[in-house]
């Protein structure tokens, strides 16, 4: 298993053709209080950079993007439910959605833990 980092702080954890998709701890601190999520249905179809979800704060509103291509295969349920596990547990039980692969090579474009805590030192 192995997790990756946007720009724009969505995570991704793969295992095999299988990637879980959430937002990053830095990012539900940026949010503050998570009090809607609209996560994609089941059988989507996304490419690298579409908007597939949605999250709302008492601050904002923001796009959750792909940050691979792929077809949805769960929502989480959950999070729409029960939006503050976003920020009780953002790369957890705070994940919005997995998607099967389209294409591995698209991984090699991401970020990883250290490169991703380095790029948020830097956006101070």
């Amino acid at each position: 298993m192995t997790v990756y980092y946007t720009k724009e702080h969505e995570w991704v954890r793969v295992e095999g053709d299988q990637a879980t998709v959430g937002i990053t701890d830095f990012a539900q601190g940026q949010l503050g209080d998570v009090v809607f999520v609209e996560v994609p249905d089941a059988g989507k179809a996304v490419s690298k950079g579409d908007e597939a979800a949605v999250v709302e704060s008492v601050k904002a509103a923001s796009d959750v993007y792909a940050p691979v291509s792929g077809t949805v295969s769960e929502g989480n349920q959950a999070v729409v439910d029960e939006p503050s596990l976003v920020n009780s547990d953002p790369e957890g039980e705070g994940w919005f959605f997995k998607l099967t692969l389209s294409d591995n090579h698209e991984l090699s474009e991401l970020m990883n833990a250290d490169q991703y805590r380095a790029y948020c030192d830097e956006q101070g």
